[in-house]
């Protein structure tokens, strides 16, 4: 009990020598940040992250259902009703602080009973009033001040939720028509190989009928033709299902996605500069959301502390009452009446003492939280650097071995029908160029996903297109 009388005491010490809202103002956390992201050539101020999703995707089709995903998703629109929902509570929020005006009247008739009346006296009667209170509660100590401030970074924090949706699926979206197009591109692979397969194993079934080779050089080259015939329906499943994906995303049900033929050949890896560690915090929604939280925290410790001090309220009313309706509003009906009310927790102290190292313990939850978001952001932003410059080494590479392979194969095929060659070296040469063309196909994938990763991990992708900038409406 002795040390809630102290600190209740040095609380009103602090509040009699200020007179702005208690608790502390915020300040941005200093967190050390690096002078350039790891894995980035040069810190410049220029950013992948700064274009628009349009100047990224420049597919015609996979805009197309940038923009209708962007419009239809039904994550997107939950969050912009959540949006609504905090504009709706800041709204409440700043009208706390303003003067309460209500209205009111009545009128009423009645006939009494005979044994509440003297004898003779009328016992019908009626009573009209009408009027106007107001009250207002003096924000002395900046109850109402912090709240509302906690109430405007929560609506802060949802808009740059909202952003982070927008940022996972333009992301999502991508990944997903890329995923379809390298499909696309494995199934064409796998087609081609097949019908190179049956015209094999038709000219091994003829050099068998003529005594050229043996049945096990058939039973292979029908075993080979098998094992490509075999990835065509695991293909086709992965397709369907990729799309069914999409459609969810697009806010629709599960349809066919339509989508560009992709080059076959692999396009050089634009310059993706990251940019300045201090602009990606500017940048990435969750950083932003995550610093908001920390504001509204704060703000809340300033909220608890006010209500350890007494609530000043200025009253008032002026109406008019009478027992005829019919002089309710002459002069010698009017009333009113002014006041000041005052309300000082007592019994409740102790609680609200608690409500205070309640608080003070969520900001340096929402503290730290804030401090790992952004070296997660860091994290993100290197790892997409590391695999965007590895993914385009491991595609080299890739092509190189099926360029390779493919010679391979043609100077295995000719040896073998002019009797150099055995049987099994085209076997063999034709399989590993078949899983080499696999290979370097999911490395292209990689490749391509590399860079959608490092666009998310930048914060780009909630920028509305036409205006390349907030869209939160700020």
């Amino acid at each position: 009990m002795k040390k809630t009388v102290f600190r209740l005491n040095a609380l009103v010490a602090a509040a009699l020598l200020s007179a702005c809202a208690l608790g502390p103002d915020y300040q941005r956390p200093g967190i050390e940040t690096p002078d350039r992201i790891r894995g980035d050539a040069a810190a410049t101020q220029a950013s992948y992250g700064d274009l628009g999703w349009w100047e990224v995707y420049q597919d015609p089709a996979l805009s197309a259902l940038l923009r209708q995903a962007l419009d239809r998703n039904l994550d997107l629109r939950m969050a912009a009703a959540r949006v609504e929902q905090a504009r709706a509570v800041a709204g409440v929020s700043r009208l706390q602080q303003l003067p309460q005006i209500d209205a009111s009247g009545s009128a009423a008739r009645r006939k009494l009973s005979e044994s509440s009346v003297s004898p003779g006296a009328d016992r019908l009667g009626e009573q009209a009033s009408a009027g106007v209170a107001l009250s207002w509660e003096l924000d002395l100590w900046g109850r109402l001040r912090r709240l509302n401030q906690a109430a405007r970074a929560d609506l802060l924090a949802s808009e740059y939720a909202q952003r982070g949706v927008a940022n996972s699926l333009v992301a999502d979206i991508a990944t997903a028509y890329f995923s379809l197009q390298s499909y696309d591109r494995r199934l064409d692979i796998t087609r081609r190989t097949i019908i190179t397969r049956e015209d094999f194993l038709k000219l091994t079934r003829a050099q068998y009928e003529r005594g050229m080779v043996s049945g096990l050089d058939v039973s292979t080259a029908e075993a080979q033709l098998a094992t490509a015939q075999a990835n065509l329906p695991a293909l086709e499943r992965s397709v369907a299902q990729t799309e069914n994906q999409l459609s969810l995303l697009l806010g629709g049900n599960p349809a066919g996605i339509v989508r560009s033929v992709s080059d076959a050949t692999a396009a050089p890896m634009p310059q993706t500069p990251a940019g300045l560690p201090s602009s990606l915090l500017e940048r990435r929604p969750d950083v932003l959301q995550s610093e908001q939280s920390l504001v509204a925290a704060n703000a809340r410790i300033g909220a608890a502390k006010a209500a350890l001090f007494p609530t000043l309220s200025l009253t008032g009313s002026y109406g008019v009452l009478s027992s005829d309706v019919s002089n309710l509003f002459s002069s010698g009906a009017e009333n009113w009446s002014v006041g000041v009310g005052l309300l000082q927790p007592l019994l409740n102290a102790e609680r609200n003492l608690y409500q205070v190292d309640l608080a003070d313990a969520r900001k340096r939850e929402a503290l730290l939280g804030y401090e790992k978001t952004v070296r997660n952001a860091f994290r993100e932003v290197a790892d997409s650097l590391v695999g965007r410059e590895k993914s385009q080494a491991i595609l080299q590479s890739q092509q190189q071995q099926v360029d390779a392979l493919r010679r391979a194969v043609d100077i295995s095929k000719a040896r073998y029908k002019q009797g150099y060659s055995s049987y099994f070296d085209v076997i063999s040469a034709d399989r590993d160029l078949f899983n080499a063309e696999l290979s370097h196909d999911a490395a292209r994938l990689d490749a391509q996903l590399s860079l959608v990763q490092l666009y998310r991990s930048l914060g780009g992708g909630w920028q509305t297109q036409g205006q390349g900038g907030d869209n939160t409406g700020q």
